[in-house]
């Protein structure tokens, strides 16, 4: 089950998400589940309460009951699939484990009275998890949720907790002549597609905030074939006209790509833009860029079509820290 291949990870610290309770993380911090990539693991690396683990992990239980934590999503969701991530953790992981989730509009309790009296529906029930390993799990309730619950059983580690789905947003509520960011994973917009992504993802591009270094980009290897062009599809959070856009190199400086170009299309799935089955135009002319640095076009943008997809070239090949690209949805 490739979940990170159609859909966002959710509750990822990145796009937002955090960890709000934990009944017990004496061993390894609860903010740790929801990091990026899988955990490392330090041989000889200690702390004054025992070994470090770069994931969650509570104390071995001598009473009866199991231990949990609650995770608020970066963004509102419905919830496709699960990663409960054990990696590193072998003779100390939890053998079952099982997910809840609500849709919670309010402030969410910060005890633990207050958590367990909220009308929590179970979304995975008990599930076995093997040590050392991605245990992968589909999701098939329709509902959309703010929070999670992730329960072990009894006790134990786990290093990573992936929400894999889509970003739910009521469109009703937003005005046709507000200007937004359609590129913006937090809007629902999602990098589909890309010929490389050697040294860094393609769902970087897309993230909120300044990237925090030159790994938190989209950075492809080194290519010596003339005129090489790399490439990524995005598709828009909605349909909408591009009125700005904005290329950011930051952090790449012996490595930004030398050139970009934008072009965009207009059609009905992914598959379409990812083969080329589709007519591209061109909204942004090729561009000079510079290292470490905000490009902002507006002026040179040429094109006031409605696009559902947008393809991002770079010439001839490097990083981009982010890409954003403003405008207003049509409805």
């Amino acid at each position: 089950m490739n979940f990170e291949e159609k859909y966002i990870d959710l509750a990822a610290e990145r796009l937002g998400g955090k960890v709000l309770y934990a009944t017990d993380d004496f061993f390894a911090e609860k903010e740790n589940l929801i990091k990026p990539g899988r955990g490392i693991f330090i041989p000889d690396k200690y702390t004054e309460r025992g070994k470090w683990m770069d994931g969650w992990e509570s104390r071995r239980k001598r009473v009866s009951g199991h231990d949990w934590a609650v995770l608020q999503l970066g963004t509102a969701g419905k919830i496709a699939g699960f990663d409960i991530d054990t990696n590193h953790f072998l003779g100390n992981h939890p053998p079952f484990a099982s997910v809840e989730g609500i849709n919670l509009q309010g402030e969410m309790p910060t005890d633990e009275k207050g958590l367990n009296a909220l009308e929590w529906k179970e979304i995975l029930g008990k599930s076995s998890l093997e040590p050392g390993s991605q245990n992968k799990y589909a999701c098939e309730d329709e509902m959309t949720y703010t929070h999670l619950r992730l329960h072990i059983y009894p006790d134990g580690g786990v290093a990573r907790f992936r929400v894999y789905g889509e970003v739910f947003k009521d469109w009703n509520l937003v005005d046709g002549e507000q200007e937004i960011d359609l590129a913006a994973a937090v809007n629902g917009a999602k990098a589909v597609s890309c010929n490389d992504m050697f040294f860094s993802s393609k769902d970087n591009l897309i993230m909120p905030g300044k990237g925090v270094n030159m790994g938190d980009g989209w950075e492809t290897k080194r290519n010596r074939t003339p005129n090489n062009r790399d490439w990524i599809v995005i598709r828009l959070a909605q349909p909408g006209i591009i009125h700005k856009a904005l290329v950011d190199t930051h952090h790449f400086k012996g490595n930004y790509p030398d050139t970009c170009s934008i072009e965009i299309c207009h059609c009905d799935n992914d598959e379409q833009a990812i083969c080329d089955d589709v007519q591209w135009t061109t909204l942004l002319d090729r561009q000079k860029l510079s290292a470490h640095s905000e490009h902002l076009y507006e002026q040179e943008l040429q094109n006031q079509q409605v696009a559902t997809h947008v393809r991002l070239n770079i010439f001839p090949d490097g990083g981009v820290s982010r890409l954003r690209l403003y405008g207003k949805i049509q409805k």
